[in-house]
């Protein structure tokens, strides 16, 4: 397994039940706060907002806490967050990048730091780690819901670039400016997608030994479970082995 989501697959075949719901949530009611005050409250009109509610309704998130979030931004009460970008290496040189938003800019650049330096890895500057990515568009589904040759050819003749298929569902990427408009081809033919987002993609990916591996996953998982750390996305490749026993 390789690339930005494999901890994200891990994760999940781990099962939800291992998650903190009230965290999750109030992950998710930040971004569509801040998502809703940065642009029109209406997610048809505002392409970052419509991505953070498909985030939380595919997290089962009740819909009373999505509005009470969009209310929030509208009436003006809501906290003032920053927007951050982290970059780092973790263990084996693994490029980290860590997206944050916060209320107390060195709050979170202490405990980021901390958190790299603890892992064996180090926080690096802006930039510094980046450029071995590509800033793309990113829609995926269940496997459920099309064949991989179905998804595939639809994604394409709606503009997609690539589309990486597998037992964890479809994963579609576009350039970032063709994002919305794939999105909402492929929501025409085969319904609403569990995401539709900016994602950080590596270039490539850098393997790491096992103890390298469990030790950079827990450095994500730390990260993860940090209240202002909103994601995460790391250029590694474990073995399969490691991930099942990770997944157990």
């Amino acid at each position: 397994m390789a690339g930005h989501s494999q901890f994200k697959n891990i994760m999940h075949r781990k099962g939800r039940q291992d998650a903190v719901r009230s965290k999750l949530f109030s992950k998710l009611a930040r971004e569509i706060t801040v998502s809703a005050k940065l642009g029109l409250p209406d997610p048809g009109m505002n392409p970052r907002l419509r991505a953070a509610m498909l985030a939380a309704r595919a997290e089962n998130m009740p819909k009373d806490n999505i509005e009470r979030a969009i209310k929030k931004a509208i009436g003006g009460d809501a906290e003032n967050y920053e927007e951050i970008r982290y970059e780092g290496y973790g263990p084996g040189g693994v490029a980290v990048i860590v997206e944050v938003l916060t209320d107390n800019r060195n709050r979170t650049a202490s405990d980021v730091r901390a958190t790299f330096t603890k892992s064996g890895g180090n926080l690096a500057e802006t930039g510094a780690v980046s450029f071995m990515f590509n800033r793309v568009g990113a829609v995926e589904y269940d496997a459920k819901a099309a064949s991989a040759d179905e998804m595939f050819e639809a994604a394409i003749e709606a503009g997609a670039e690539d589309v990486v298929s597998g037992e964890n569902g479809h994963e579609i990427y576009t350039t970032q400016d063709s994002l919305r408009e794939v999105a909402k081809a492929l929501e025409a033919k085969f319904g609403e997608p569990r995401k539709a987002a900016l994602v950080w993609k590596p270039q490539n990916t850098v393997s790491v030994d096992d103890e390298q591996g469990e030790k950079l996953l827990r450095l994500i998982e730390t990260l993860e479970d940090h209240d202002d750390v909103q994601h995460v996305y790391a250029n590694f490749e474990v073995s399969d082995a490691l991930v099942a026993r990770v997944s157990a």
